[in-house]
């Protein structure tokens, strides 16, 4: 009985008996492996009692013959390049090829990985992570940076009036004695001066809280904390806590990393001991928010406090050294978790042929290296949530292949959120009412790069296809740096 073979050549692919059976059959896998070489057996696809789905490189009905050269199959792992030679061997030259190794691996066939954290050092107490063919420092607060070399701990304007009055707000103001005397937001500012300096909460408030509006996302790193006097008695705040919000309407508890997230683990500042000196308290890890909350946990007398804020810009990192590195598709920075889409595709519905989310990796190999929506349609989508805010500048895409069907999406938009429920589409600069059609990709292995002007700082990042060629089939990476 004549069996059939499906496997990738530059000129045998059976593209079009695949492409019939997937619309009308289901396949399941063969009990007993009749296929050599790493082959998958299927049976109930077509007519044939089986077909055997070859390894790269590998061809014939039950995968039993080779590609010719040594180049076919590439043995080069991590994307090397394999390079035909004289048939010797000595050094690094094997069996008539040399496979030339991307940065960040070696071995005859590309196949170790360098550890980067050998050579490169994280300054300032950072922590090397050795990434596939990369690395990455883990910064302490203050720093960033690629390697934790820039500081952020510029003074923000409450000492200074930078930030304006408009900009500070309380849940309530202390009138003092007789009504005479307002202790506003507005005064709670480090150093400040005079009989009433200070911004005091109202006796009867039981959750008082100050708040202000930095008008767009920063970098914070740390508080100063400082108390007043009023006719002799110092009044100051003894500890607090801290929470901050993208959107004056959805709040987070600043807690430590490794904490849990409920109120009981939330983390308690120590603050001031009197009414004049200062307290200087870091935030490790550090916020980024638009808005920041002080909450008075124990007060001294009242709940009065002076104080100025600690941080710099988001672009602190982009203007000073690039931000343009790879955030982790590609190395697995980013974890299988963090990514998810709308739908997947399985080719014949088998499961181990389905095309998950976190394939979505750029230069992924194998038999199903990429991701796939179920169905072609506009409102599907693929998100990355990055854990905590980044600036995202540019996103690489690339498409894929569905056993020699070249697939990809040729139009796509992006969308991005805080929270991952209120999205943004990037528009289009001139008229910022049209969402903006990125160009994809023409093929299904070439990378396309797009940037974005301006960048923009985000925690989730959704891809959502436009245009596409066959399938919605996308491998990508994500450009940017920390925040």
């Amino acid at each position: 009985m004549r069996l059939r073979s499906v496997y990738r050549s530059s000129g045998f692919i059976l593209a079009s008996l695949i492409l019939c059976c997937i619309c009308s059959v289901n396949g399941d896998y063969c009990e007993v492996n009749l296929c050599d070489n790493g082959g998958t057996c299927v049976t109930g696809i077509g007519q044939e009692p089986f077909i055997c789905i070859c390894a790269e490189g590998f061809a014939g009905d039950i995968c039993n013959t080779t590609e010719s050269g040594p180049c076919s199959p590439s043995p080069c792992k991590n994307d090397g390049e394999c390079e035909v030679i004289e048939k010797s061997r000595r050094g690094d030259v094997f069996n008539g090829y040399v496979c030339k190794c991307p940065s960040g691996f070696e071995g005859v066939n590309c196949q170790i990985n360098v550890n980067d954290c050998t050579n490169q050092t994280c300054q300032n107490g950072g922590k090397c992570r050795d990434l596939d063919g990369d690395y990455t420092c883990q910064c302490p607060s203050p720093y960033v940076g690629k390697n934790c070399q820039l500081s952020c701990i510029s003074l923000l304007g409450m000492e200074t009036g930078g930030i304006v009055e408009s900009q500070i707000s309380a849940s309530s103001v202390d009138f003092g004695i007789l009504g005479l005397q307002r202790w506003g937001p507005e005064l709670a500012r480090l150093n400040n001066q005079g009989m009433v300096n200070a911004w005091s909460s109202a006796p009867h408030d039981k959750n008082p809280w100050i708040e202000i509006d930095l008008q767009k996302k920063m970098r914070l790193t740390g508080i100063i904390t400082q108390g007043a006097s009023r006719i002799g008695t110092a009044e100051f705040i003894k500890a607090f806590k801290v929470a901050s919000s993208f959107d004056d309407k959805v709040y987070t508890i600043y807690r430590n990393d490794g904490q849990k997230k409920d109120r009981v683990s939330s983390k308690v500042f120590v603050g001031n001991v009197d009414n004049e000196s200062t307290k200087t308290n870091l935030f490790d890890p550090p916020i980024v928010a638009q808005f920041i909350r002080i909450i008075p946990v124990v007060c001294r007398k009242a709940c009065t406090l002076r104080m100025e804020l600690i941080g710099c810009e988001l672009n602190v990192l982009s203007s000073a050294v690039g931000c343009v590195e790879p955030l982790g598709m590609k190395s697995r920075l980013i974890s299988d978790g963090q990514i998810s889409a709308s739908s997947v595709f399985r080719t014949w519905g088998i499961d181990a042929f389905t095309w998950l989310p976190h394939f979505a990796r750029l230069d992924k190999q194998g038999k199903t290296n990429a991701w796939s929506a179920d169905f072609n349609d506009r409102s599907d989508w693929l998100q990355v949530d990055l854990e905590k805010p980044k600036r995202i500048t540019g996103i690489i895409t690339q498409g894929a292949k569905d056993f020699g069907v070249v697939q990809f999406v040729s139009g796509f938009k992006i969308a991005y959120s805080d929270n991952g429920q209120s999205w943004t589409v990037i528009k289009e600069q001139q008229s910022n009412k049209t969402d903006k059609v990125f160009p994809g990709n023409i093929d299904n292995n070439t990378h396309k790069k797009n940037l974005f002007e301006p960048p923009f700082v985000a925690r989730f990042v959704r891809f959502l296809p436009w245009e596409w060629h066959e399938r919605i089939t996308l491998r990508m990476e994500l450009l940017g740096c920390e925040v």
